[in-house]
């Protein structure tokens, strides 16, 4: 979203600083080297209604960069490995009546003809469900993933945002039977490189390894930010770090937009990455409803994008203040090593290259119904600043597309201002 902002803020016509201050840009999008192979900390995905993307794909000249497979979706259930995401596989799922399994085909068909969100924004998300599906196949297959991924927040989700996931997801398709997700060729670095390489032709200044201490205001009016450096000068200030760092970073902002950022919920992710012989499954997304396993879903990555390797990630979803937050990486990796076992019994230890975890504080922001009206204008009512992250996507959720969006309009609304 940063490097949206800047990069906007440079075509029209403005000088821009930008301060990253991890040693790398990109955030939850960035690349490391795992196993020789180079891939993104964290899985993401394109799909078919992601404009914005494809609009600044285009301005960068990476358009041709964008690449779609025939991806597929399974569902680990009852110790079984089942074909998911198309009305075939949903008549053939065990464990549901014919009423439950058409309720919930007029759900998923619904849910992407639906355009107003706004009539779902104060209802919860598992009334909404309850309602549409009954609640033998909520319990089957909504609420484990439901509880292994937002805990006690669970009860007090939107349904909006929760129906925004099932059209992004429900239209990307090829057919009715075949659906196809994007990635772009050399990953989000070949995003991130050109973007980057585009805001230091136009002059704009990037500085790594520089986390900005304090954003200063006075008289009602943005002043600067303070880095190691000391006091750095400027007209406009755009902020896109995590919510939660927001009150601290700000101290001037009057206390009840402070607490306001303070109150926002948000889930951390210790992410395990592993690298196998052979694939796991045919499934690019593998959800899991197993009461052995506290994961709610695998990811074979490579099954969308061929790296070279299988590779698998799985995500353990947990409150940053839960105890097992503050486990060791070798607690996750060795429970992930039992959970590939148990989804694939003919795997052997060897067939596990190499295994490694991950974690962020804050990677999912918890939206409740009416979520939008609890935020802060993206302009806290101080001349020249502008605060948002992914919260703002809402009802939307978290994707470099949406990043790029509200990116380029908040660099549009600090242009504006006068």
């Amino acid at each position: 979203m940063g490097l949206a902002v800047a990069y906007e803020i440079l075509k029209q016509g403005h000088s821009v600083t930008l301060y990253e201050a991890d040693k790398q840009l990109g955030g939850m999008s960035a690349s490391f080297v795992f196993d020789g192979i180079r891939i993104e900390r964290y899985y993401h995905f394109i799909c078919k209604s992601d404009q914005p993307l494809f609009d600044l794909l285009e301005e960068l000249d990476i358009a041709d960069s964008l690449r779609w497979s025939e991806t597929r979706m399974g569902y680990y259930s009852q110790g079984a490995l089942r074909d998911w995401g198309d009305p075939r596989a949903l008549l053939k799922f065990p464990g549901l009546d014919l009423i439950s399994k058409l309720r919930y085909g007029l759900l998923a068909f619904t849910s992407t003809k639906r355009s107003d969100w706004r009539k779902l924004d104060n209802v919860d998300a598992v009334t909404w469900l309850r309602k549409w599906v009954g609640d033998r196949a909520y319990d089957l297959l909504w609420r484990p993933l439901f509880e292994l991924k937002f805990h006690h927040f669970t009860p007090n989700l939107s349904a909006a945002w929760i129906w925004a996931r099932l059209k992004r997801v429900g239209t990307s398709r090829k057919s009715l039977l075949q659906e196809e997700m994007g990635y772009l060729n050399g990953g989000s670095d070949t995003f991130l490189d050109a973007i980057a390489g585009r805001i230091r032709d136009q002059g704009g200044v990037i500085h790594l390894s520089r986390p900005v201490k304090e954003i200063v205001i006075a008289a009602g009016r943005v002043q600067g930010v303070v880095t190691e450096e000391g006091l750095c000068v400027y007209d406009r200030v755009v902020s896109t770090i995590p919510m939660p760092y927001v009150a601290a970073m700000v101290p001037a902002l009057p206390p009840a937009i402070r607490r306001a950022y303070d109150s926002i919920n948000n889930i951390a992710v210790v992410c395990v990455l592993v690298h196998l012989t052979e694939a796991l499954t045919p499934y690019f997304w593998l959800n899991i409803s197993d009461p052995d396993i506290d994961i709610p879903g695998l990811i074979e990555y490579s099954n969308l994008n061929p790296l070279g390797g299988h590779i698998v990630y799985a995500p353990f979803y947990i409150p940053g203040e839960h105890p097992d937050f503050q486990q060791e990486d070798a607690f996750f990796i060795d429970k992930v090593r039992r959970y590939l076992v148990t989804v694939k019994p003919a795997l052997r230890e060897s067939g596990i290259l190499k295994i490694a975890a991950g974690r962020y504080r804050y990677a999912q922001p918890i939206c409740e119904p009416e979520f939008s009206a609890r935020l802060p204008p993206v302009n806290p009512g101080v001349d020249g600043l502008f605060i948002a992250d992914t919260c703002y996507y809402y009802p939307e959720d978290r994707s470099i597309s949406e990043s790029v969006q509200l990116g380029r309009r908040m660099a549009r609304m600090a242009v504006k201002e006068k």
